[in-house]
Parts: structure tokens; C-alpha cells; sequence
């Protein structure tokens, strides 16, 4: 059976006996016992879910860590859906979280891509620049007071050498999407926001995510570091704030990034 084949009885429906283990504001998310237990994602944006669909069809390929996708949504489903096997692991812990994370991080980030953002349901760009002015626009259309920010940040965004080869980022590292299998393998789960973009995007949106004042710490994770490292973790650090204080529909989430961009400004 193909990695995106849908398996039978597999339809996206929530069967009667489903446990509901998760109610976010964009999912929501089912175990399902049976012949092959499965984990029932249902989306509140379709391109989310072809997007999630498309990495793990991807990370598939390359034996990547990650879940296997038993079935998905065409586009016409009404909601979008992902089934992914059932997995018998547990989320990392916190203490223990960068240092597991390095190996299946590198090995994620070595899948190279053709083109700069999501993988499916988005616009695809032709640069990395490109990519990082259109999500900076869109920053500043959500959130007008940091406006000034974001003029900035198209500055730096300018003056950086942005000759980037595109590589698969999952770009929602944070703990709980880490998880270690009795074996003691690691897989990294929720890929509904994978892009193509500059692997060190990936570290600094974790930064952000591990609420860090500084995201220096989080070069020890950088597979490839050469001597603009520290700075592009920096620049793309506060990028991810930008969006935390114009996207975020937590007040504490937005209000803690907007702070720390004021400063910095």
C-alpha cells in the first residue's frame, strides 16, 4: 500500500467509538480504535490539510521521521481530514527536548524542495526574498501599529545574501510535536505549517515558540552554521515575533511578542 492510499473503512468520518484528544481553534482531533488505529484530523482551513497531506507524503518518501498518512481529504471533503497511523509514543520531555530534536531535525532539514513556502494549498514563490516580503506584508496588513517594524524587517530582509536553496522546514517545532517511541526513535508530528524555506527559519520560529528573550541557544541546533548563522537566527527570530504579535489569536502570545519587537525597534 502507497503511503497517501486511503485504507478501507478510512473515510474521514468520525466513527461512533472515536475519543476526541484535542479541540484547537484551526483542528480537531480523534484516536480511533480498530483493525488499524488511527489519529482523525479534521481542519478549519483546507489548505492546511493538503498542505499536512503533502509533507507526509514527502517525509514517506525520504523515510523521514515522521507519521504515515493512511488516507486524506480530495478537495471537495467537507471538512478536510488527515488520517495518520496511530503512534505508541510519548512527547519528549521538556529537559530532554533540544538535545533529541537535533538528529531528526537534521534529517529533515537535508529534504531539499523546487520552490519557497507551503508545500500545497498556498502561492508558491521563486525566492526565498520573495517568500519573506509577502509574509511581512501580511504582518502589517494584520497588525498596522508595527507597521514600522515590519518596514525594518524588509530592510534586513534586503540586505541579506538570500541566495537560499530551499529545504523542508516543519515551522511549528515546540514541544509535544517531539515524540519518542518505546524503540527510543523520535518522530515529529503536526506538519499542517511545513514550508521550503532556510532551515534556520525553523530554529528561530522554535525560539519564539520556547518563548525565549534570546533565540541564541537555539544555535545549537544548526546543522550548517557558517558565519551568517547567528544573524539570520536573529532576523528571522523577530520575523516570527511579527507574526505572533499580528496572527496570534492569544492575547498574552501577542501582547509578549509585541514587547520584545518594541524593544528591539
Amino acid at each position: 500500500m502507497s503511503p497517501d492510499s486511503t485504507v478501507d473503512g478510512i473515510d474521514g468520518r468520525v466513527p461512533p467509538a472515536a475519543r476526541e484528544i484535542t479541540t484547537g481553534q484551526a483542528n480537531r482531533v480523534w484516536s480511533v480504535d480498530g483493525p488499524t488505529p488511527y489519529i482523525l484530523k479534521h481542519y478549519g482551513d483546507p489548505s492546511r490539510a493538503a498542505n499536512e497531506a503533502a509533507a507526509l507524503r514527502l517525509l514517506a518518501r525520504r523515510r523521514a521521521p515522521a507519521p504515515q498518512l493512511l488516507g486524506a481529504s480530495s478537495g471537495s471533503s467537507a471538512p478536510p481530514w488527515t488520517a495518520q497511523a496511530a503512534l505508541h509514543a510519548k512527547p519528549v520531555h521538556l529537559d530532554r527536548f533540544l538535545t533529541d530534536l537535533a538528529e531528526p531535525l537534521a534529517a529533515i532539514h537535508r529534504i531539499p524542495g523546487t520552490h519557497f513556502g507551503r508545500l500545497a494549498g498556498a502561492r508558491q514563490h521563486h525566492s526565498w526574498t520573495d517568500y519573506l516580503h509577502d509574509r511581512l506584508r501580511m504582518y502589517a496588513a494584520a497588525a498596522p501599529a508595527l507597521r514600522a517594524v515590519a518596514r525594518r524587517l524588509h530592510q534586513e530582509v534586503d540586505a541579506s545574501d538570500n541566495a537560499i536553496q530551499p529545504v523542508l522546514l516543519h515551522h511549528d517545532l515546540q514541544p509535544g510535536h517531539l515524540l519518542r517511541e518505546p524503540t527510543g526513535s523520535r518522530l515529529v508530528i503536526d506538519w499542517e505549517l511545513a514550508i521550503f524555506g532556510d532551515h534556520r527559519s525553523d530554529l528561530a520560529r522554535l525560539a519564539v515558540r520556547l518563548d525565549l528573550d534570546d533565540p541564541t541557544p537555539i544555535l545549537a541546533l544548526a546543522s550548517r552554521p557558517d558565519v551568517t548563522t547567528e544573524s539570520r537566527l536573529h532576523l528571522y527570530w523577530r520575523i516570527h515575533l511579527l507574526a505572533d504579535a499580528a496572527l496570534s489569536t492569544d492575547r498574552d502570545i501577542q501582547e509578549r511578542a509585541a514587547r520584545r519587537l518594541l524593544r528591539w525597534r
